[in-house]
């Protein structure tokens, strides 16, 4: 009897392990597979839009597709974070328009005298770590759900830029060098796309190398686990959405550069951008699995899309239909195992 038990014993250790180690299988290739598969879906847009039009595939236009990149994939990092927490941050718009407005008010513009430099940015990003503070501090404190948090925090925002703004004329920059720094090129690339690399590889070295990145994934992989291992999750969810809130500010005066005046508005669309990037590259709307580096391919694969839609002479309003559909079937697809533990009823 006592033999019998040991055998049965054995043999259900032995499954165990069996399918743990299918388990861990499953997870690396699918690892891979993933963002191999988004370096294909990218390929395979540069070459038919490269047929499409001859000048798709020049330098200049190469520039062109980064400049637009960078500003999404600098959200893009602190949307990641916050979206590996599980939770969402809808002020981004918000966030953007108020920082950006703030920089161009302090620096050299054609409304005022002021011209604090480097003072300039540290108020506008300031700005937006304290709209990210408010954001972290009533969804954790007040137990309020991010998604309603973050989309009061975006008329905020846009609140803080219209008193700014006023009802004069908007500031346009008078400083050439500065309005036109972040579409410059050093070594061939444009310079909003190099502090967007710095600000992507800042994220992966945050989420790799760092607590903070750890405890990131501990809380969305299962946040009632990772608060029973003394992990202090009000705090870590608080300093995250202030990150994301810095980014976006950061992001903002980047727009306001590219656009050479102050707007309210700098920000329109990005959100709409960002986050199907970030769910397209893999990260999983419940929290605990993805990265910067697929929120990156993400970016670009819709950057690329935009581009070669216009490149290749398809009207706006096929272009938003096209652009639309292939965002739906993609998260679609990247969401669909997922869907159980994002408790999706209807």
């Amino acid at each position: 009897m006592v033999n019998a038990t040991m055998q049965t014993e054995n043999v259900d250790t032995t499954a165990i392990r069996q399918h743990e180690l299918q388990t861990v299988r499953r997870s690396f290739i699918r690892g891979i597979a993933e963002p191999l598969g988004l370096i294909a879906a990218l390929v395979a847009l540069i070459i038919v839009f490269s047929l499409l039009n001859p000048r798709f595939a020049t330098l200049e236009n190469l520039r062109n597709v980064l400049d637009q990149a960078s500003v999404p994939l600098i959200v893009g990092v602190g949307a990641t974070l916050v979206i590996l927490l599980g939770s969402i941050d809808l002020s981004v718009e918000g966030v953007m328009g108020a920082s950006g407005m703030a920089w161009i008010l302090m620096s050299a513009n054609s409304r005022g005298g002021a011209d604090l430099g480097v003072w300039a940015w540290i108020g506008a990003i300031a700005i937006g770590m304290a709209l990210g503070f408010a954001s972290g501090a009533l969804f954790t404190r007040l137990k309020v759900p991010s998604f309603i948090v973050t989309l009061g925090m975006w008329y905020v925002g846009l609140g803080i830029a219209t008193v700014m703004y006023g009802s004069g004329i908007v500031p346009m920059l008078t400083d050439e060098a500065v309005g036109g720094w972040a579409s410059s090129a050093t070594l061939g690339l444009p310079n909003s796309f190099w502090l967007a690399a710095v600000v992507v590889v800042l994220g992966v070295l945050t989420l790799r190398y760092t607590r903070l990145g750890r405890v990131t994934y501990a809380i969305g992989d299962n946040e009632t686990i990772a608060k029973g291992n003394g992990v202090p999750v009000a705090r870590v969810k608080t300093v995250v959405f202030v990150i994301a809130a810095s980014l976006s500010g950061l992001a903002g005066i980047i727009a306001t550069m590219k656009l050479g005046a102050g707007s309210a508005t700098v920000g329109s669309g990005v959100l709409f951008v960002v986050i199907p990037a970030v769910v397209i590259g893999g990260t999983s709307l419940g929290g605990g699995k993805g990265g910067v580096l697929r929120t990156v391919l993400g970016v670009l694969l819709l950057t690329v899309l935009t581009n070669g839609l216009i490149l290749a002479g398809v009207s706006p309003s096929w272009q938003s239909g096209v652009s639309g559909a292939i965002l739906v079937a993609a998260i679609i697809v990247a969401a669909w195992s997922q869907r159980d533990r994002l408790r999706v009823a209807k």
